[in-house]
């Protein structure tokens, strides 16, 4: 456990294991111990760098709203700060699917491939009015909830309760008491979530806006991984599958927290041979 600076915010970094590197980045208000079922499995033949973004985990407080090209070369600048140079696999859960996805189009030379666990989708999406009001708004409401009280009242039920429902058969959160109580009891994690939602649409906009402009780094094998929500979800999931040339698979027994319900699926999509995309 490490902390890096990158745009002069202290960013909390766990590296595990040897050989090629592969990055874990979580979805909207989780942390980096939510990789843990999945590290065991990846360790023995990777290097694996798992990080909080500002606002989650122990990582230092968000400032602004993020964008796809901010997280891409957040990404960057992590593998910078921790001397990992060469190509690095790139796994993105939930929101953190359009991170992993713009550092792919950004940074191809960096990119070794691209694995999304269960990623946001969005077919059509406009950049939303006002902006900096969906921020001020963010803020406001944080300090609000912040100066009743509510994160260390209600933030780590409130994180238990979102992630049973998250899970295959609603399971129970397995994350630490300490460490969910450390992390989630805080304004400085429930700012970071609600800045970040507030950031959605905007992210999902650009990242549709550099597929026109930036390919996928050709060579580089990527796999889009399903949960069974729905029949409606599953065919989104597949058909962002199909623009990606990406290949598909839904993993039986997953809700939306994949890395906790199936991380033996997680692993294999990241140790997989490398082959060409369709």
């Amino acid at each position: 456990m490490t902390f890096v600076r990158i745009g002069g915010i202290p960013h909390h970094v766990v590296v595990e294991g040897s050989g090629p590197v592969c990055v874990l980045s979580a979805g909207l208000a989780m942390s980096w111990f939510d990789w843990d079922p999945v590290v065991p499995l990846l360790a023995p033949h990777r290097t694996v760098v798992r990080f909080d973004r500002p606002g989650h985990g122990l990582s230092g407080p968000a400032a602004v709203t993020p964008s796809a090209t901010s997280e891409a070369h957040r990404i960057a600048g992590l593998l910078d700060a921790l001397g990992l140079d060469g190509p690095a696999t790139v796994v993105g859960h939930s929101i953190a699917g359009f991170h992993a996805e713009a550092f792919a189009r950004l940074h191809p030379r960096r990119t070794a491939g691209l694995v999304l666990v269960d990623s946001s989708v969005e077919e059509q999406v406009r950049v939303p009015a006002a902006p900096a009001v969906r921020a001020a708004t963010a803020r406001a409401l944080a300090a609000v909830l912040s100066a009743a009280g509510a994160p260390a009242a209600l933030g780590p039920a409130a994180r238990r309760a979102a992630v049973r429902l998250s899970r295959a058969g609603c399971a129970p959160d397995p994350g630490p008491a300490a460490l969910v109580r450390r992390c989630y009891a805080t304004s400085r994690v429930l700012r970071g979530a609600l800045l970040e939602n507030a950031g959605y649409r905007a992210v999902a906009a650009e990242v549709l806006a550099l597929r026109a402009h930036h390919p996928l780094p050709a060579g580089a094998p990527v796999t889009l991984l399903a949960a069974p929500e729905s029949r409606r979800w599953t065919s989104r999931q597949r058909a962002l599958a199909e623009r990606l040339g990406a290949r598909f698979e839904a993993v039986p027994g997953a809700g939306h927290l994949m890395m906790l319900d199936r991380p033996d699926a997680v692993a294999a999509a990241v140790l997989a041979p490398r082959a060409a995309r369709a």
